[in-house]
């Protein structure tokens, strides 16, 4: 069986029996995904760092990218690790507000001085709204989306309970850029995409935020705030080749072309479990002793970590609401091909 390969400059395509796949299995993906899952529009499925199978639809191609909305925040997660590692940032437990000395809280509002970089990642900072019901154009309306958000940050609630939010991981690029001097999608192109083969990010100023702007296919490069910090919970676009290979760097735990891109510490610690099924930006499951961790983005985009089966499924799609569950054609069409 055909190991450890690592697509340094081009992937390497390979019948998916040597890679003890049964090809006839994956044959049947396509009338699936037709069915089922119209809004997918390319999906890459790499085993033991090969590309197993590989489709295109509605009419999109190879080179095509795509907007992969909250994949985004696994993106900054890695760079906020790989800004550890290369000591700009102390460690996970620093203060949020010490990159923001310009910025005082009221006196009273002692929480929000104890919020850490590690609550920003596993979503535990209180926040005036639901979970699950961020209201993101107020954010993106704001002629200073930091400020808004420091302001906001801490409000309503407790820190350690869960509460999703887009802002959060925004802010996570802002501190990138405090800490690196370079923006989040300079420091991705110069410590995270180059050293993996993928093609430098083109910077990309959007005009207006509303609904079919944040979720349309206006999206090109990576966005940026009026600030000039690039998005942190949204607002990059990447080939599905390329989200596996994102991807198949966290399976291999930072390594890529014998070289350390991401420390393993980091990589372990952001996908270690916890109660809320979300390590640091990437979410957990375990399903009848499979365990996988995934980056996941409105409409569908997903990009599935399989350790045990050493693989990776990276799926592009087109926004759409309440898309079907990404895992339940992983489940049930995917891993099931696999011949152990």
């Amino acid at each position: 069986m055909q190991r450890n390969y690592r697509p340094t400059t081009e992937w390497q395509a390979v019948n998916p029996e040597t890679l003890n796949m049964d090809s006839g299995k994956l044959s049947e993906l396509e009338p699936v995904i037709v069915s089922d899952y119209s809004n997918i529009n390319g999906i890459v499925v790499v085993k033991a760092g090969n590309i197993a199978y590989e489709k295109y639809f509605n009419g999109y191609g190879p080179n095509d990218t795509f907007h992969v909305t909250s994949v985004t925040k696994s993106i900054i997660s890695a760079l906020i690790g790989i800004a550890i590692d290369a000591r700009f940032i102390e460690h996970a437990d620093q203060k949020v507000l010490d990159f923001f000395p310009e910025y005082v809280p009221d006196a009273a509002d002692k929480q929000k001085r104890e919020i850490t970089i590690r609550h920003l990642l596993t979503m535990t900072v209180p926040y005036p709204f639901e979970d699950w019901q961020e209201p993101l154009e107020n954010m993106c309306i704001q002629p200073d989306w930091t400020k808004y958000i420091l302001d906001i940050m801490g409000q309503n609630g407790h820190i350690g309970a869960f509460k999703y939010s887009t802002a959060g991981a925004h802010l996570l690029s802002a501190i990138i850029t405090r800490s690196t001097g370079k923006s989040a999608r300079e420091f991705a192109n110069e410590r995270l995409f180059g050293p993996i083969g993928i093609k430098e990010i083109p910077d990309y100023e959007m005009k207006a935020f509303g609904f079919d702007e944040l979720f349309g296919k206006n999206v090109k490069g990576w966005v940026n705030d009026p600030q000039h910090h690039s998005t942190g919970g949204w607002g990059l676009t990447l080939n599905p080749r390329d989200m596996a290979r994102f991807g198949l760097l966290y399976l291999r735990r930072g390594i890529w072309d014998n070289n350390q891109i991401i420390s393993k510490t980091w990589i372990d610690e952001s996908i270690a479990k916890t109660p809320n099924h979300y390590g640091y930006m990437w979410w957990l499951r375990e399903e009848n002793g499979v365990s996988a961790y995934s980056a996941h983005g409105d409409g569908g985009n997903v990009i599935c970590c399989v350790p045990e089966k050493d693989l990776v499924v990276a799926i592009a799609s087109e926004f759409m609401m309440n898309p079907r569950d990404r895992w339940t054609l992983i489940k049930e069409s995917i891993i099931p091909s696999i011949m152990d």
